[in-house]
This record gives C-alpha cells, sequence and structure tokens, in this order.
C-alpha cells in the first residue's frame, strides 16, 4: 500500500474512533509512522483527506455494484435489471448489498464517523442524511416509479412504498452496528422483508394470484 492510501487508512480509522473534528493531522502522520510536513506533500490539509476517502469510498461501492451487474447510481439503467427479476434474486441482490454496508471496513468506519460527527457539525450531519437517506430513497423510488410504469409493481403513493422496502434496510443496518452477534437474526429477517415486500407491490404476481 502506497503512501497515500496508508494516509487515508489511518485517517479513517481515527476519524471513526474520535469524530473529524477531534482528529489532528499530526496524529494521522504519527499513525502513519511520517512527520506531518511529508503527510502534506501528499495531502494539502485534513479537508483534502477527508475529500479523498469520500471519492475512495465511491469507488469501492462502484466496484462492488459492477460486481452485481448494477450501475448503482444511475436509477434509470438498474431499472432494467428488476424488469424480470426473480424474488430469489432479489433477495440475493439485497442481502449482497446489506453485507457489503455492513461489513466493508471503508464504509463501515466512514459511517461510524458520521454517526458521531451528525451531532456536533451541520455539514457532517447532512452528508449523513444524503449517503443514508436521501440518496438512496431517491435512487429507489426512481426505480420503483419506472417499475410501476410497466406494472411489474403496484403502487400509487411511491414515496410510502420506498420508505417501506427501504427502512427495514437502514434500521436492521443499525441494529447490526450496536449488536454484531445478531447478524444470524438480522438477516433472516431481512429476507422475509424483502419477500413480503415483493409480494405485496408485485403486480404480476398478484395479477396472477387474483386470476
Amino acid at each position: 500500500m502506497d503512501t497515500k492510501h496508508r494516509i487515508l487508512e489511518a485517517a479513517l480509522t481515527l476519524f471513526s474512533q474520535k469524530g473529524y473534528a477531534n482528529v489532528y493531522v499530526g496524529e494521522i502522520a504519527d499513525a502513519v509512522g511520517i512527520k506531518a510536513p511529508s503527510l502534506y506533500k501528499h495531502y494539502k490539509s485534513k479537508q483534502a483527506i477527508f475529500d479523498a476517502i469520500l471519492e475512495e469510498m465511491q469507488l469501492r461501492y462502484a466496484d462492488e455494484t459492477s460486481l452485481m451487474h448494477m450501475d448503482g447510481q444511475d436509477a434509470n439503467i438498474d431499472a432494467q435489471l428488476f424488469e424480470s427479476i426473480t424474488e430469489d434474486h432479489l433477495v440475493e441482490l439485497g442481502t449482497k448489498l446489506f453485507l457489503y454496508f455492513l461489513h466493508d471496513s471503508y464504509v463501515c468506519r466512514f459511517r461510524r464517523m458520521l454517526t458521531i460527527e451528525q451531532f456536533h457539525d451541520t455539514g457532517l450531519a447532512a452528508l449523513y442524511n444524503k449517503l443514508y437517506v436521501n440518496a438512496p430513497m431517491e435512487y429507489q423510488g426512481m426505480i420503483f416509479v419506472a417499475l410501476c410504469a410497466k406494472g411489474i409493481l403496484q403502487n400509487d403513493q411511491i414515496d410510502i412504498m420506498t420508505l417501506h422496502f427501504y427502512a427495514p434496510f437502514y434500521l436492521l443496518l443499525t441494529i447490526c452496528d450496536r449488536e454484531p452477534d445478531r447478524e444470524p437474526e438480522i438477516l433472516e429477517k431481512l429476507e422475509q422483508h424483502i419477500r413480503q415486500f415483493n409480494r405485496l407491490y408485485g403486480g404480476r404476481e398478484n395479477e396472477d394470484r387474483n386470476a
């Protein structure tokens, strides 16, 4: 691992333990085993380190969704994947994404940092909302709009359907953050949630059942 990435790793670990505001550049340099002036050759400020961590996390997410044959950012592209997906495949994708957010070292440490800082820094609180509430719900909602338009899902309150789908993911993730020993139970509940959601809103399946 090169020095630039060692700096990011050390900084993210410290941020996740103490919060962003309580970590100084000198501490990051000490954790890497270099002097502060040497660190500044790679990053001009603590904010620059933070920005690089965020960029790295986004790249890692793009790699993960690519492995699932998803775009991960463009809902219109990903909606096509869900047009003919089976319930078992839906459970598989949902579980993989959940486990990625739960166990990826970058994502875990970044989420913990924002959890600490959301009560102290309005900017980081806004970023927390963007990453873990607003952006995923907007993305999911756009997929549901496309699927409802084609009759694959049935509902005229997209915002409520989106909340119904995403809120349990978020809740179960936070439970696992606090109580990691409950992961097997949580994964079982997650699968039950996905299957129930699919059967409640799956337009085609409901039509077949009512025929």
